[in-house]
């Protein structure tokens, strides 16, 4: 242990909120021994931040979290479509979208799904399966008090909210999931871009025994009330007694927060909901801040930014939250893998190059889509001349790609996020799923990629598999090789062409990296006279900075 030092890990993650405790549960699935700390007591309380899109209930599932958080959203599982509606009174009003998956399209392109889990049922469960996982350490009423790098870690120092000792923890590295005013973001000098404050809300818990009587078999994800008297957003809790509203606020008009009282608030409702006698139990008020903020750089030395530290996105569509949580995985098997020893360090430089691109893009499409709903308290700007309604969201969803970074064979100059949807086995795209059969087992090819690098290929061209194995021993790296059809020799059979769908022939093979993302292919045997082994050690060597 280092001199000076009570605990040492290799990685320190500050925060323990959605971002930071899928940090953990990524990183222990990995191996990766961790301590984390929140300064607050408990996980959040308040209902929000509730729709996980499809990418992350895939990486839910690959952590095998995602039954857990499944059953713990459960009284929302009916609960699809977007209303608007002058109010709830009487039916007038328009889907924006009565489905999420109209036809269950979205089965072509993924084992997951869309899951409505507000934030206060969602932490615990990834709380409990991060305290579950070895070499997790997780300290809540646990604040950071201060912290030093310099060339071989982080020394930093912690303190106990409760009894006030402290505690000089000395780490590898460190990841800021310390929120937006993330005061380590600001200690490092790290300016963000981006418009800045979009609109400002104020979210109210309230309890009607009357509501669902209103709504009736309307189940709404949400529901934007356009009452020029009093416009708002109502959310269901559990589609019976309990529900959020978020009222519109104007700081910048000298309203203040104490300015909403129980009473304004329950008034506000009803002027809202149509009903003047509707029965409103205020329990809760927290402030929001819908913003646009990137921050400028991702990491400065041995500390990471993650979540809202590196990001702020209008709420609707929950891009925010999702993006957070996808940083998280990025950064967890890049460290892992430095840590581990099978990679170098300048891997980790693919985490900027990567993900900020891609938060970049989202926060534009989060503002965009506020635009689009007509959010209460939103003075969107106009479009664009020529610019025409933005596309949909699953290109950002599942989309996303990365120009730059850990990949070899991406189009540099290429967006991050483009206008359509291609999964089809490019470099730097999330790798295709397809369904295989190993035995009477049912897996999806997603489910391959989790903890080491996977080389896919054609059971009727075992020469990789071969190259896999050997290059894997002699880089020392945890390299997996699948051979895959009916041939002889097969290790998994794909329901549908596997070679086609990931833009190869039955002689190529595709390389993808522990999150699911194509870092490289070979479209056929290489040209040449080259060795398919001797391919594949140039490329892992590149990609995993070993060269």
């Amino acid at each position: 242990m280092r001199k000076g030092a009570d605990t040492e890990v290799p990685v320190l993650v500050v925060g323990g909120s959605l971002v930071g405790l899928s940090a953990s549960v990524f990183l222990g699935r990995l191996g990766v021994p961790h301590l984390l700390v929140e300064k607050h007591k408990h996980t959040s309380t308040h209902p929000k931040g509730r729709g996980n899109n499809v990418r992350t209930m895939e990486l839910f599932r690959t952590a095998r979290v995602e039954p857990a958080i499944r059953e713990a959203a459960s009284v929302l599982a009916g609960n699809h479509g977007i209303l608007q509606a002058p109010t709830l009174v009487g039916e007038a009003g328009e889907w924006l979208f009565r489905e999420i998956d109209p036809g269950g399209g979205l089965a072509r392109f993924s084992p997951s799904g869309w899951c409505l889990c507000s934030q206060n049922d969602l932490e615990p469960v990834l709380l409990e399966h991060a305290r579950a996982l070895p070499g997790a350490d997780l300290r809540f009423a646990t604040e950071l008090m201060s912290y030093e790098q310099d060339a071989d870690g982080v020394t930093a120092l912690v303190k106990s909210r409760d009894t006030g000792e402290h505690t000089t923890v000395r780490a590898e590295y460190l990841i800021a999931a310390d929120g937006p005013r993330s005061p380590i973001r600001d200690s490092l000098g790290i300016t963000q871009s981006g418009p800045g404050d979009l609109f400002h809300n104020v979210s109210v818990t309230f309890r009607s025994q009357k509501l669902a009587e209103i709504v009736g078999d309307r189940r709404f994800i949400v529901c934007y009330l356009t009452s020029p008297e009093a416009d708002g957003a109502l959310l269901p809790v559990d589609n019976r007694t309990q529900w959020v509203f978020h009222a519109p606020w104007h700081p910048e008009r000298g309203e203040t927060l104490e300015s909403f009282t129980d009473e304004r608030c329950a008034a506000h409702i009803r002027r809202a909901i149509g009903d003047p006698d509707l029965d409103v139990q205020v329990t809760g008020r927290a402030p929001w801040h819908a913003a646009q903020r990137v921050a400028r750089a991702y990491a400065s030395g041995r500390v990471f930014l993650a979540g809202d530290s590196a990001h702020e996105m209008s709420p609707t569509g929950a891009f925010g939250s999702n993006t957070g949580i996808q940083d998280a995985h990025n950064l967890a098997w890049k460290l892992a893998a430095v840590l581990n020893g099978w990679a170098g360090p300048g891997l980790l430089d693919s985490y900027d190059a990567e993900r900020r691109p891609v938060a970049e893009a989202t926060a534009a499409r989060a503002a965009d889509r506020s635009g689009e709903h007509s959010h209460p308290g939103y003075d969107a700007p106009p479009p664009a001349a020529g610019g025409g309604r933005p596309g949909g969201i699953l290109n950002v969803v599942l989309g996303h790609r990365y120009p730059r970074g850990a990949v070899l064979g991406a189009a540099p100059d290429g967006p991050a996020v483009p206008e359509g949807l291609r999964l089809n086995g490019e470099p730097g795209s999330r790798a295709p799923h397809l369904w295989l059969r190993r035995g009477a087992e049912r897996l999806s090819t997603l489910d391959l990629y989790e903890r080491t690098p996977v080389l896919l290929c054609d059971a009727t061209t075992p020469v990789w598999h071969e190259a896999a194995r050997k290059v894997a021993a002699v880089l020392s790296i945890p390299l997996r090789a699948y051979r895959l059809g009916t041939a002889p020799g097969a290790d998994l059979e794909p329901e549908d062409d596997w070679a086609e769908a990931h833009g190869v022939t039955p002689q190529g093979a595709v390389l993808v990296r522990p999150d699911g993302f194509v870092a490289w292919r070979s479209p056929s045997l290489p040209a040449d006279h080259e060795e398919p082994g001797d391919l594949l050690h140039r490329t892992l060597s590149l990609l995993l900075d070993l060269a």
